[in-house]
């Protein structure tokens, strides 16, 4: 009895410092294992879609080619399509720059002022004389980066590498998904496959049903967004959309950054309250969809990722691996939380517990 429990002890010890050693290499290879975290996570969620082509008679190996170009099509089209529009929004907000601040203390603030009851007021002139000022120290600033990014040339080998990688090692991870699967359960001693087998489903389930419930919000989101501010008739408006619902996966976050650019762009471009209250107008629709009929029907409530959670995971593994830390932060997260599920009806069982 005695050289049992030593066993059991002896076992979690060494699983504990494999994890530590598990920890320690990821930190230490963070750069070498982004590009491979990122395509293993992409493949975790196309998968699906490359056995469901399997299944229509292609091959597994075309399947994965199909996908992948898919991914890196949609990927691309954002890129090519989005960034377009906020340089040409970024360019236009530097040219009504002294518009928009002349509006403020001429318009805004004295409404502010009537109705809030409040002196609030702004130097137009030496608001617009120290951004131009600072302005002109930025143009100097951006000149000097070339050297900068000279003497910076091994990152960004490093990082153009890892651009040119992950479509590789995410067709790779595509093709090689089921033989990793049915190795990783071979290894799996027999005495403990059942229970391994029914918490890795869960941890399946919960992660699939995060990951890519939380894809097909992102997606829904942004549309939702980018349609309701072209519709209003805001310049990149689209763009904005899209891009608050990219971020839409860390809780609020998304809505707030959106929120902003797209007050700004409608200050600059509207520049009367009609428009400022047309754009809150769509994201109060777009968060109150997102909030209640989105999220809830596309990643469900019972996954228990609350938002606390995924703030605290994303902060907390971002600091201590950096990001390939916030790559792993939502799946470990997931994972932990199935894990403390299973520890915790264990200890309900207990006979410690229950005396």
């Amino acid at each position: 009895m005695y050289v049992r429990k030593r066993s059991t002890y002896l076992n979690w010890v060494v699983g504990f410092v494999i994890v530590l050693i598990l920890g320690f290499l990821v930190h230490q290879l963070s750069t070498i294992l982004t590009p491979f975290i990122a395509a293993a996570i992409l493949a975790y969620i196309l998968n699906p879609v490359v056995n469901q082509l399997t299944r229509r008679k292609l091959s597994r190996n075309f399947s994965a080619i199909l996908v992948t170009l898919f991914a890196i099509f949609i990927v691309v089209s954002l890129i090519l399509f989005i960034i377009p529009m906020m340089l040409k929004q970024f360019e236009a907000a530097w040219q009504k720059l002294p518009d928009m601040v002349r509006y403020i203390e001429t318009a805004l603030l004295p409404w502010v002022n009537q109705t809030f009851h409040v002196q609030w007021g702004l130097d137009s002139k030496f608001v617009i004389k120290y951004v131009t000022e600072n302005g002109e120290q930025i143009r100097t600033g951006v000149t000097k980066i070339m050297p900068f990014l000279a003497n910076q040339g091994g990152h960004l080998v490093v990082m153009l590498v890892n651009l040119f990688l992950l479509p590789i090692l995410l067709y790779y991870f595509l093709v090689d998904w089921p033989r990793w699967s049915a190795g990783l359960v071979k290894m799996i001693p027999r005495r403990y496959l059942e229970r391994f087998s029914r918490i890795g489903h869960e941890i399946d389930e919960t992660l699939s049903e995060y990951l890519r419930g939380q894809l097909l919000v992102m997606i829904l989101v942004g549309l939702i967004y980018g349609g309701g501010l072209a519709l209003i008739g805001l310049d990149s408006g689209f763009a904005i959309g899209m891009i608050a619902g990219m971020l839409v996966i860390i809780p609020y976050l998304g809505a707030f950054i959106g929120l902003l650019l797209a007050t700004m762009a409608a200050l600059l471009q509207f520049g009367n309250l009609s428009g400022l209250l047309s754009v809150w107008a769509v994201f109060l629709v777009g968060q109150s969809l997102e909030s209640y009929v989105i999220t809830p029907r596309f990643v469900g409530e019972r996954i228990g990722l609350s938002p606390l959670l995924v703030i605290f995971a994303l902060m907390a593994f971002g600091q201590l691996m950096g990001f390939v830390g916030m790559l792993l932060a939502l799946p470990l997260a997931a994972i932990c939380l199935v894990l403390f599920r299973e520890l915790m009806q264990n200890y309900y069982k207990s006979h410690y517990y229950r005396r």
